[in-house]
């Protein structure tokens, strides 16, 4: 098996959820770290200019957003599994997570160490990235109901840990632990964990449960630069894709395709439908700098889309 390689930078809260996920299953991987703010040459290179962070490389295979690798991370290693439960239920948990804490973490985030972030890295999150300013100034009016949401969200999970057990789908950690785990892990690492506990009401439960969730680790990283994923991406052949045909969106394999995400970074990947189902779609793009490369992405979350003057393509 090729290498498992991790686009990604130390403060990301979403690399932090790959991070766990490799820690829970053991692997050694290799870390390739990133600039918070693009330009990302050597990345764009591979996933077509998606602009997200964290991304997986396994060869000349590229999967964007964490959805898409935790599912790669099922088929590579398939013990132990994220989904002990079934998948439905930590997967439509960890969607409605991300969405609904996002916004009020940051701000929550900046109140506390707004003045330390670089101009550079707000300007970008406004304008290609979130859509919004999240200066502290900016986001300060706003304060009383970003605390008010995540402690109202965060008192569903004491009571669903109260319900389930040890962990918040029953008495093995999911991927709906991990990904609650990280934009609670994001503030509470950065801002201090008493200033926040004491803030959002969080009790001993949350805080032993994070401490659960922690001690997964990060499996067994290796330091990678940049250029030498590029290189064994070039050097690999993409694997042919195992979807089924239960394809429902009636794009035919071989089509021009956009692929956008449908909340923030708006910026499209164009490539070539290799194949799809109802979870997963893989396109191809011909990087000057890699060569063929299949980039894989979540149908959730995503908009995958016959570019303009799109037809059928003999390159899949």
């Amino acid at each position: 098996m090729a290498e498992i390689i991790l686009h990604h930078y130390d403060l990301s809260p979403f690399s932090e959820k790959i991070r766990l996920a490799l820690g829970l299953k053991g692997l050694d991987w290799r870390s390739v770290k990133v600039d918070p703010v693009p330009p990302r040459p050597a990345l764009d290179a591979l996933t077509g200019g998606y602009r997200r962070v964290p991304v997986l490389q396994v060869g000349a295979d590229i999967y964007c957003d964490t959805e898409i690798i935790f599912r790669a991370l099922e088929r590579l290693a398939p013990e132990p599994t994220l989904y002990p439960t079934g998948e439905g239920i930590a997967k439509a948990l960890s969607l409605w997570w991300d969405r609904a804490t996002w916004k009020p973490a940051i701000g929550v985030l900046v109140h506390h160490i707004g003045e330390h972030l670089p101009e550079a890295f707000l300007k970008d999150r406004k304008e290609n990235y979130l859509g919004y300013d999240i200066s502290k100034p900016a986001m300060a009016p706003m304060l009383p109901a970003y605390v008010q949401q995540l402690a109202a969200l965060a008192r569903w999970l004491s009571s669903m840990l109260a319900e389930n057990g040890p962990f918040l789908t029953g008495g093995r950690i999911s991927a709906a632990d991990i990904t609650c785990y990280h934009s609670l892990w994001l503030l509470r690492a950065n801002c201090g964990a008493e200033m926040i506990d004491a803030q959002l009401g969080l009790g001993p439960d949350i805080a032993d449960w994070m401490a659960r969730v922690a001690a997964l680790g990060h499996g067994r990283p290796a330091e990678m630069t940049p250029e030498a994923a590029l290189a064994a991406a070039g050097a690999a052949e993409p694997a042919a894709p195992t979807l089924g045909d239960n394809d429902p969106s009636g794009i035919a394999a071989g089509t021009r395709v956009t692929v956008t995400p449908d909340d923030n970074a708006r910026v499209p990947v164009t490539g070539t439908l290799v194949a799809a189902d109802t979870q997963e779609a893989v396109v191809a793009i011909d990087s000057p700098a890699a060569g063929r490369l299949h980039v894989h992405f979540p149908r959730a979350g995503f908009e995958v889309l016959p570019a303009a003057g799109a037809g059928a393509s003999r390159a899949a």
